[in-house]
């Protein structure tokens, strides 16, 4: 057969002589629509439903001087939030977020990640790369302040750091430092704030630990077993082949972590209901609780959650954008 002839054939295969393949329709059968409905259009309407459609209320509630109660609030357009950034004590809840924020994830991340590393390589430094002795002892343990509710873990710690008869002032005066007799940890604005988070930090760290743990299983053997020849200590192996090889779930960690410390409502009400010696342990949260059902300014309520959203919203993208600027999302891909 000629050149020619082929040419024709092609053509004469082709729709029309243009030269392409024709392309096959998908047809939408009854199976297709039925498994997007249920499996596509039932998630979407209860996403819609129950979390878009309150949060467009919370907006338009954000916008009105409403009690609560009046069925027909005033539109009072931004004026919220201008009282809002105005009101001195929801800036002080504010800035107290901004540090939980900023102490709370990579605390947590760190010591979680040492502890992962330690109950998974943790053992002799010869033969099989293995955790230390009892390292499913101590994952059980550590996990077990996760599983407590927020409410009884803070009510805990209150009594712990409680002035008269708390066992932290009582071992510290037993073994001589009188100084700590009666000392009000939480009531003082210089230990009230940390003394917070190391409560938040010992009820995370297990919970996240047990989540780099599965991902630290995941990772080669042969790659630990290459750095380990190549010389590399504990910490050298966790800055260089551990923490690259579980970025992805340090991301969601931190994410995690930072939209808790935004909130952080719950360990807050518990450890100090009323904010802390001058507010040193109030968060956004308590102040809408406060606002609400205290002073029955549910406007003003509202455009508190809604700035709390916004700011929320706005750390998740800023860490996936960071993530994405230093190469993150292109690792992922060639693993």
């Amino acid at each position: 057969m000629t050149a020619a002839d082929t040419t024709t054939t092609r053509r004469a295969a082709s729709p029309r002589g243009s030269g392409t393949p024709r392309r096959r329709r998908h047809r939408l059968t009854f199976d297709k629509v039925s498994f997007m409905v249920v499996f596509l259009g039932v998630p979407l309407a209860v996403y819609a439903v129950f979390v878009l459609s309150p949060f467009v209320q919370a907006c338009y509630f954000a916008l009105t001087r409403w009690s609560g109660f009046d069925p027909n609030p005033e539109f009072i357009g931004f004026e919220n939030f201008v009282r809002l950034f105005q009101d001195q004590t929801f800036l002080k809840a504010l800035g107290n977020n901004v540090i939980l924020l900023v102490v709370i994830p990579p605390v947590t991340i760190f010591l979680a990640l040492v502890l992962a590393t330690i109950v998974t390589m943790g053992g002799p430094t010869r033969g099989q790369i293995r955790g230390i002795k009892g390292a499913g002892f101590y994952r059980v343990v550590s996990f077990f302040p996760y599983v407590v509710p927020a409410i009884a873990i803070g009510l805990m710690w209150l009594m712990i750091f409680d002035p008269s008869s708390g066992p932290v002032n009582s071992v510290l005066t037993a073994i001589g430092l009188d100084q700590f007799q009666s000392y009000p940890w939480l009531g003082r604005v210089l230990t009230a704030m940390p003394v917070t988070i190391f409560v938040i930090v010992w009820a995370f760290v297990g919970f996240y630990m047990i989540l780099f743990v599965a991902a630290i299983k995941g990772i080669p053997s042969e790659i630990y077993e290459a750095a380990r020849i190549d010389g590399a200590g504990r910490w050298r192996t966790l800055w260089s082949v551990t923490l690259p090889q579980v970025r992805s779930n340090v991301q969601t960690a931190w994410i995690y972590l930072g939209i808790f410390a935004l909130d952080a409502f719950v360990y807050l009400q518990a450890l100090n209901a009323n904010g802390g010696p001058e507010n040193s342990t109030l968060v956004m949260g308590q102040y809408l609780y406060r606002t609400a059902f205290t002073k029955n300014q549910f406007g003003m309520a509202t455009a508190t959650g809604v700035v709390m959203a916004i700011i929320t919203l706005a750390f998740a993208a800023l860490v996936f954008l960071v993530n994405h600027l230093t190469g993150g999302s292109e690792k992922e891909e060639r693993r």
